[in-house]
């Protein structure tokens, strides 16, 4: 849903520096409704940790988005399918309609609040990222940052969109799978405590020791 909203952002009548700006607070929008996502699953994550330990719980979240990915791979449209899914997704859609026929910039930002709730299989797996968090407002900073980093993308839909040709469009929607896979086998790895810098760093009780202390 976030590549045709941004194709169709009301920008088209803004000129000069107003035009990256609308662009830029649609985006923002989405951010902070990512954000507070992050924390609000952050928070269900740090109820789980009572239960299971960090690295249980990042196995479990990853082995899920394995799942997710092969589910895919045999079209078996779990989310798409889903009755409830498809409501919230009508409801949003309405609610947004009107937004775009809006002049004001400032309702830039609002689609970009409500597209933030949108369904979307990239922000089903950052939530699972977030979930992986301890802390509420590590998880909200994580999905801020997901957010942050669809930015220049977005940003370019929105500013050449319609230069982009629909194979391509069609090619990043087919990679979407394969990145929910990727994010997987790293949450994997990152409950598997294999100290590895970084990628797999040895939690202990009280830290994180992902690099060799100096002497």
């Amino acid at each position: 849903m976030c590549g045709p909203i941004a194709l169709s952002l009301p920008v088209g009548h803004l000129s000069g520096i107003k035009k990256p700006l609308g662009i830029f607070s649609y985006n923002i929008g989405r951010v902070i409704t990512y954000a507070v996502l992050g924390f609000v699953f952050g928070s269900f994550g740090k109820t789980f940790v009572f239960f299971v330990t960090q690295q249980t719980l990042s196995i479990i979240l990853g082995i899920s988005l394995i799942i997710l990915f092969v589910l895919t791979l045999f079209r078996k449209r779990l989310f798409n399918n889903s009755q409830w899914l498809q409501t919230w997704n009508r409801i949003l859609s309405k609610k947004m309609a009107p937004l775009f026929q809006h002049k004001n910039p400032a309702t830039l930002t609002i689609i970009g609040l409500l597209n933030g709730l949108l369904p979307c299989g990239l922000v089903y797996m950052a939530i699972a990222g977030a979930l992986a968090f301890a802390s509420p407002w590590q998880s909200a900073l994580f999905m801020a940052a997901f957010g942050l980093g669809t930015l220049p993308a977005m940003a370019a839909v929105s500013f050449a969109g319609n230069v982009i040709s629909l194979s391509l469009r069609n090619t990043i929607r087919k990679a979407t799978p394969y990145i929910i896979a990727i994010m997987g086998l790293l949450l994997i790895l990152r409950g598997l405590n294999l100290n590895i810098p970084y990628l797999s760093p040895k939690l202990t009780e009280d830290k994180v020791e992902c690099c060799n202390k100096l002497p």
